[in-house]
Formats: C-alpha cells, sequence, structure tokens
C-alpha cells in the first residue's frame, strides 16, 4: 500500500473526469460533497437488468458499474464555479488487469487469493492522495501483489503524465 499525493490536481481531474484513462477502473463507491453530498453505490443492482418482458438475460459482466460509464455522472456532481468541498472514490482495477499483473510478477498469489487490487482517491478541499490497497479473499502473508499493484500504479501515472509525491 503507497499513498501518491497529486502535484497538479486540475491536470490529474481532466485524466480522471475529462478523458478514458482511468476506464480500466471499476467504481466500487463514490461520496461526492458539493452543496449536498451524494453518495453512490457502485454495485450492480442485478434485479434492474432481469424479469423485464423485453429482458435480453444480459448481465453486465462485472459486481461494479465501470468507471468509463459513471465518469460522467460524477463530472456532472463536481463541475462548477467552486471546488467540491471534497470527495472519495474507491475504484477497483478491471479483473482482467489484474490477472495480467499477477502473471507478470513472480507471485505465489492467483486470482482465487485476491478480490481486487484497489485505489482510493481522497479530495479534502486543498489535497488530494490516491492510496492503493489490495483486497484479499483471506489473510495472505505474500506482500508480493502488493508491490506489483504500486508498481503498476507508479507506471500508469506517470505514463498518464501525472506529477506526484510518494507519501
Amino acid at each position: 500500500m503507497k499513498a501518491y499525493q497529486i502535484k497538479d490536481i486540475k491536470n490529474f481531474m481532466g485524466r480522471l473526469l475529462g478523458s478514458d484513462s482511468f476506464d480500466s477502473f471499476l467504481l466500487a463507491e463514490a461520496s461526492i460533497t458539493t452543496y449536498n453530498t451524494f453518495i453512490i453505490d457502485g454495485h450492480i443492482e442485478k434485479a434492474f437488468f432481469t424479469g423485464d418482458i423485453n429482458d435480453d438475460n444480459i448481465l453486465p459482466p462485472y459486481e461494479f458499474s465501470e468507471w468509463k460509464n459513471m465518469r460522467s455522472v460524477c463530472f456532472d456532481l463536481i463541475k462548477g464555479k467552486r471546488t467540491p468541498v471534497g470527495f472519495k472514490l474507491v475504484l477497483h482495477l478491471k479483473p482482467e488487469l489484474t490477472a495480467q499483473i499477477l502473471a507478470q510478477g513472480e507471485a505465489s498469489v492467483t486470482m482465487a487469493d485476491i478480490k481486487s487490487f484497489v485505489l482510493n482517491i481522497k479530495y479534502d478541499g486543498s489535497m488530494l492522495t490516491c492510496i492503493t490497497a489490495t483486497a484479499f479473499h483471506t489473510f495472505l502473508p505474500d506482500k508480493t501483489p502488493d508491490k506489483l499493484w504500486d508498481g503498476y500504479f507508479t507506471q500508469f501515472l506517470s505514463e498518464k503524465e501525472i506529477l506526484f509525491d510518494e507519501g
């Protein structure tokens, strides 16, 4: 687990909300405080997709909503002349990318052990911080997945030209 303090918040927000840079993530939850606090539970509600006479019985492929589908919703809540009081986003890397990261490393852990690579994005009105985490199905003493995820995310920020300080 690492903390990354974002140096250029405007650039980061442009990448997060105005481009496909973070479309490899799923939105687990969001809390955005502007003139109200808006809470979004990113869990897919499967009942919405089934039981209708016109139902094609096709369920979304993930447990959570894809960021690319939620980006505009969050953007609409954040945009305006005033800076948000704060927000917190919990994103999960898509499972197929998690599997790729594990395959590239020398981890003795498999996808059966890991629930998700998690990215917490927190803005408190003046500072924006990204914190990586790994969600496991059970306790594992092997920290290799954490190191692989931290390395991947550091490279991700660099490739997206997002300046940061590691905390």
